[in-house]
């Protein structure tokens, strides 16, 4: 059983479900970027996209080394969606956070503002320690691993090995289960045995790694 001391966790679909549509609202908006900003079609803007967010691990940082795009227009632009339309307050989320006796960090590659909007809507804000968003990475993105080593720097240098990342994107828990953290699939279909575990809900965590809570603060369902 290991003694953890720093639990960083993803945002988008991972704090919140695939099916609430959020993120494909987001994506939405990051085609019609392309279209409107760099006078492409639709077609071939989702081509870039899927090709740049394999390349970078994120569009932006495809646009940005390619195209000369603005970060800050660019994440103010695929942002601007109703959050409230797709997310309401989660308390067996809440509830989660609440009984996790360690650091938990927001480890994203998006914005602090939309990290702050989302966990708002969730009603969990004050169950976060910490938000490590793109511009605290300094635009190295998940899964390059600068970004990790950026991360840890940040949450005051832990042990990867007393860390946990969770996460909904296999490849962005690559990097992290080679520093030694337990990774934390949630949600997809995909992985090895590289992933320590893989859970259907965030919310299932603590079931899986039960030494984050006191026992008595466990969600019962």
């Amino acid at each position: 059983m290991r003694n953890y001391s720093t639990l960083f966790l993803d945002l988008d679909e991972t704090l919140y479900p695939h099916s609430n549509g959020l993120w494909e609202k987001i994506g939405d908006r990051i085609t019609r970027f392309m279209v409107t900003r760099l006078d492409m079609n639709e077609e071939n803007a989702q081509d870039l996209r899927a090709r740049y967010l394999s390349e970078y691990g994120t569009t932006l940082n495809g646009l940005r080394a390619n195209h000369g795009v603005d970060p800050d227009d660019y994440l103010e632009y695929v942002h601007d969606v109703p959050i409230h339309e797709h997310i309401e307050p989660a308390p067996h989320l809440r509830q989660m956070l609440a009984s996790i006796r360690i650091k938990k960090i927001i480890f994203t590659n998006s914005q602090g503002s939309h990290v702050k909007r989302v966990l708002n809507a969730l009603d969990v804000s004050d169950q976060i320690d910490d938000i490590i968003d793109i511009y605290a990475l300094n635009f190295t993105n998940k899964p390059r691993p600068e970004a990790y080593a950026q991360a840890l720097k940040i949450a005051d240098s832990p042990d990867p090995k007393t860390c946990i990342l969770a996460d909904d994107r296999f490849v962005n828990l690559m990097p992290a289960a080679e520093l030694g953290m337990t990774t934390v699939l949630v949600g997809a279909n995909e992985g090895d045995a590289i992933i320590t575990h893989h859970i259907e809900e965030i919310t299932d965590l603590v079931e899986y790694i039960p030494e984050l809570a006191d026992p008595s603060r466990r969600r019962v369902s």
